[in-house]
């Protein structure tokens, strides 16, 4: 097996054998889970065609297995299921083991600072390029990472679960540090997956671009919107 496919097995086996857990029965709620993986999933798939295609971000073949869904190999592909799947797991063992969760104080923190740093990247970094002549020409990612966070916070905001949301979102950063930091070369000679710094502001936590908080971000909070839509609860 591939070192990437490898990072997505390792990462998709405790979720998934949790899953029959009595007290949070995630395998009941798969028929919400499903159709909202697959139309995210669809969406992020595209976008990280047309930034493969445009040289934004690319694969090691020395880590893949070598089967390809357009310009995206198997394990990339594979990664827009295990992720999704993972987080609305980890946000239902949240609801379930801890019913008595505050989340108001940490939801309006995390909303001003998502808002407003997602607005400034875009405003530097985007139409800021009119006025400093010295930043990068072509922050593909950054821009187009920081306007969908900032646009789907302000409409996400009020909902009931956005709360709950947050705090499943902050949880994983720790899974998020590691296998990003994997994809990114933290414990490889190279990195399996590449970013071209032309495309980036040049941030990086450890091995992983800035943006991939915004990224993260921009791929779980539509997830979870389906989900509490075809599940018809707290929308």
């Amino acid at each position: 097996m591939s070192a990437y496919g490898w990072v997505i097995l390792c990462s998709f086996i405790g979720p998934l054998a949790l899953s029959f857990d009595q007290k949070v029965a995630f395998y009941k709620v798969w028929r919400y889970l499903i159709p909202s993986i697959l139309i995210v999933g669809i969406g992020f798939l595209l976008w990280d065609e047309v930034f493969t295609r445009m040289g934004v971000w690319g694969f090691n073949p020395r880590y893949l297995f070598g089967v390809y869904l357009g310009r995206l190999p198997l394990e990339e592909v594979l990664f827009f299921l295990v992720v999704p799947y993972n987080f609305i797991f980890i946000l239902l063992v949240l609801q379930a083991y801890f019913p008595n969760r505050k989340t108001e104080m940490i939801q309006r923190i995390f909303t001003w600072t998502m808002g407003i740093s997602s607005l400034l990247m875009v405003l530097f970094y985007g139409g800021g390029q009119l006025f400093f002549s010295t930043l990068k020409t072509y922050n593909y990612y950054t821009i187009s990472a920081a306007a969908m966070a900032f646009i789907l916070t302000l409409f996400a905001y009020n909902r009931k679960w956005f709360g709950d949301f947050i705090l499943a979102y902050m949880v994983c950063l720790l899974p998020f540090f590691i296998v990003n930091g994997i994809l990114t070369g933290s414990i490889t000679d190279q990195a399996i997956v590449w970013y071209s710094e032309q495309h980036i502001i040049g941030w990086r936590m450890g091995t992983i671009p800035f943006e991939d908080l915004y990224y993260n971000y921009d791929l779980l909070l539509p997830l979870t919107w389906l989900f509490y839509f075809f599940r018809g609860k707290a929308v």
